[in-house]
């Protein structure tokens, strides 16, 4: 819940801003999503948008196996709200993964109704169970009045089984917000090396190589600092090793803070590190682009074809290769201006508004009109 919000909640990461996007497609929006009775104000945007509204679900109880034994309690309690507003409905989106929203994406292919899946988890490398499912039910049943998109890119289709199923990218920064992340004066560091990496702190997003790199990048610069944005499961574990490696001094744990906060300290880093190892379309290198920053990053997702002109695509993810990639573009000023320039040019493609104009096509070429009053 939030006291700011016009409509009494607010979340984090890209979706508030998507779902206002997505709003402007429709008459009217309604979003089932299960909230937190309590108070966030830190790092949260008010959930708002063209005639939208919220339907709070109670939040689903426990971790892993305790979350899947207590879900038919949830659908109990809830089943009734969201089979009623599927019903009423026109159409029909699910964001995927989620038990949630899988729940959601059942009943909706049970009523026929028009359905708009977009998966934003990792497409190309399923490893669940329930990943593998989720890709199973896009492939089966993409087509016609199902409009399926899996969060990602490449040149390729994602599915050779289903070719209905389409590439879409993922993105929180709106034209207007892409071109105040410009900076027109970025040059090589000198002494001085502010790295950063933004994202929620999991295993799999493998911060503890950027980390594990540092002495070797200071072989190289005098000072450095290497900037942490974000939560999860593997802060703990992250604090404790740069203690370890004696780099606390040049580690600065950000937690989760406000996305205007993220794009300031973007602007004033000098390279962004990704070395993560499972994604769809991450929108923190988007923004890290957008703000001129090269990237050093990993061979996953559409990260290759992301980044391909305004960074290094790491060979192997390791301290070695990503301390060398950092080293190699930081002090070679003619690379680092030009890797800045083409990073501005090639975030410039993915704003808010084109990413919400290729969904409305899509969906006006599958369900007809989409609004009334047009």
């Amino acid at each position: 819940m939030s006291n700011t919000s016009p409509t009494g909640y607010a979340t984090d990461g890209g979706f508030p801003f998507q779902m206002r996007a997505l709003s402007e497609l429709f008459d009217e929006t309604t979003l089932l999503l299960p909230l937190a009775k309590h108070t966030i104000s830190s790092g949260t945007m008010p959930l708002t948008g063209h005639n939208l509204s919220i339907r709070p679900l109670t939040l689903p109880v426990g971790q892993g196996w305790l979350r899947k034994l207590g879900f038919s309690w949830w659908l109990i309690r809830n089943g009734i709200s969201v089979c009623l507003a599927i019903w009423r409905a026109g159409g029909v989106h699910v964001p995927i993964p989620g038990d949630v929203g899988t729940i959601g994406l059942v009943i909706a292919l049970l009523l026929r109704k028009p359905l708009f899946i977009r998966h934003c988890g990792n497409w190309n490398r399923p490893k669940t169970n329930a990943e593998w499912v989720w890709r199973w039910i896009m492939e089966r049943f993409a087509g016609g009045k199902n409009v399926f998109m899996a969060t990602g890119g490449g040149p390729e289709p994602p599915s050779t089984r289903n070719r209905n199923i389409k590439w879409i990218f993922s993105t929180s920064l709106s034209s207007e917000d892409l071109v105040a992340c410009q900076l027109t004066h970025r040059r090589t560091p000198s002494s001085n090396l502010r790295i950063v990496t933004v994202g929620r702190q999991e295993p799999s997003k493998n911060t503890h190589l950027i980390i594990e790199s540092l002495p070797l990048i200071q072989r190289s610069f005098h000072r450095l600092t290497l900037d942490i944005v974000g939560d999860g499961s593997a802060i703990r574990t992250l604090h404790a090793f740069s203690h370890d490696l004696g780099q606390h001094e040049n580690v600065v744990f950000h937690g989760r803070i406000e996305h205007r906060e993220v794009l300031q300290i973007m602007k004033s880093a000098d390279i962004f590190c990704f070395p993560s190892e499972r994604e769809g379309f991450p929108k923190a290198v988007l923004e890290a682009m957008a703000c001129g920053l090269p990237v050093v990053t990993s061979q996953v997702s559409v990260l290759p074809q992301l980044a391909s002109t305004c960074g290094i695509i790491l060979a192997e993810s390791t301290p070695e290769e990503l301390a060398r990639a950092v080293v190699t573009i930081c002090t070679n000023p003619t690379l680092y201006v030009a890797m800045s320039a083409a990073a501005i040019e090639a975030a410039s493609h993915y704003s808010l508004e084109a990413w919400s104009s290729t969904i409305g096509a899509r969906l006006t070429e599958q369900w007809g009109q989409l609004r009334n009053n047009e």
